[in-house]
């Protein structure tokens, strides 16, 4: 019996990654593939080199001197590979990116066409986003979150901060004086009589704002669930009502006088936005071009 030549391949890719599935990512292979390898060779050598965990691979001693032993000549072998390997001309590379649909139309959507790679958007909520990136589904996600991942770096580029908008043919006058005047309570009231719009899968805006500003948890439903925050703008251009939205959303909106912010609150609400990719990834130079287009929006 003879070792493969992929057993060390994959070992390489497990030792530097950290984890299974990154190393399922690097080598463009099925998990249960990477596990397999492992397996195979550890039989081979007669040795445990990596403690397995849930959320890292741990090398052995065994392990290290096995990766020391065989790192020089292995990438030796990938640098010939690289060197004499003809590229098809029109291959093209995917990254995949997780990012919630008004971001993506924002500030994505516009530049689709001049991208050198080929571009997978991934809509959700961003618990599974992070899970995602996590095991090699996407390469990028924007996100007000961070998870608990040791795999994934994320880094703080923006704020978003929510407010309360409403339709520039809104008579907001009343309210305003009210809110001006620190009558919070009778503000209050008044804003529960009015029309209100919001979104089926996220009211987390709404209730955020007004336990911050009001002290209490929203205790009326919306008179219009629309899809998207897109859908709350357009409906709001032009006409009456209110929401709470991102502000970088609707900037474009306020600008032409469609909608106003009638308040920014007392307590106004922030969320950081970051950046999260996989500490170690082999589409860097992909990655910095989308986070360059990105940043150009904030």
């Amino acid at each position: 019996m003879h070792w493969n030549l992929e057993w060390l391949r994959t070992f390489k890719a497990i030792y530097e990654t950290g984890t299974l599935s990154a190393a399922a990512q690097e080598l463009f292979i099925s998990q249960p593939g990477v596990s397999l390898h492992l397996n195979s060779l550890e039989a081979y050598t007669g040795s445990k080199l990596f403690d397995r965990s849930a959320r890292k691979m741990v090398p052995t001693e065994k392990g290290k001197i096995f990766y020391n032993y065989i790192i020089d000549p292995l990438k030796k072998l990938e640098n010939g590979e690289q060197l004499f390997h003809k590229r098809a001309q029109d291959e093209r590379i995917t990254i995949s990116v997780g990012m919630c649909f008004e971001t993506f139309q924002y500030t994505l959507e516009e530049h689709i066409a001049d991208l050198p790679f080929n571009l997978i958007i991934k809509f959700g909520e961003y618990p599974q986003m992070q899970n995602d990136l996590d095991h090699g589904l996407l390469d990028l996600i924007i996100t007000p979150q961070k998870g608990t991942q040791q795999n994934i770096s994320y880094e703080p580029f923006s704020k978003e901060r929510i407010v309360l908008i409403a339709g520039n043919k809104t008579d907001s006058s009343e309210l305003e004086a009210l809110l001006k005047h620190g009558k919070i309570r009778e503000a209050s009231t008044i804003l529960k009589q009015q029309l209100w719009y919001s979104t089926a899968a996220d009211m987390n805006h709404l209730r955020d704002f007004w336990t911050n500003n009001f002290g209490e948890h929203p205790d009326f439903s919306p008179n219009y669930i629309v899809p998207n925050i897109s859908s709350i703008i357009r409906c709001l251009s032009n006409n009456t009502g209110y929401s709470i939205v991102p502000d970088f959303l609707c900037s474009e909106a306020l600008a032409t006088d469609k909608i106003k912010i009638v308040w920014e609150g007392q307590n106004p609400v922030e969320n950081i936005l970051y950046f999260g990719t996989r500490k170690k990834t082999m589409y860097q130079a992909e990655i910095d071009q989308l986070e360059g287009l990105l940043k150009e929006k904030w």
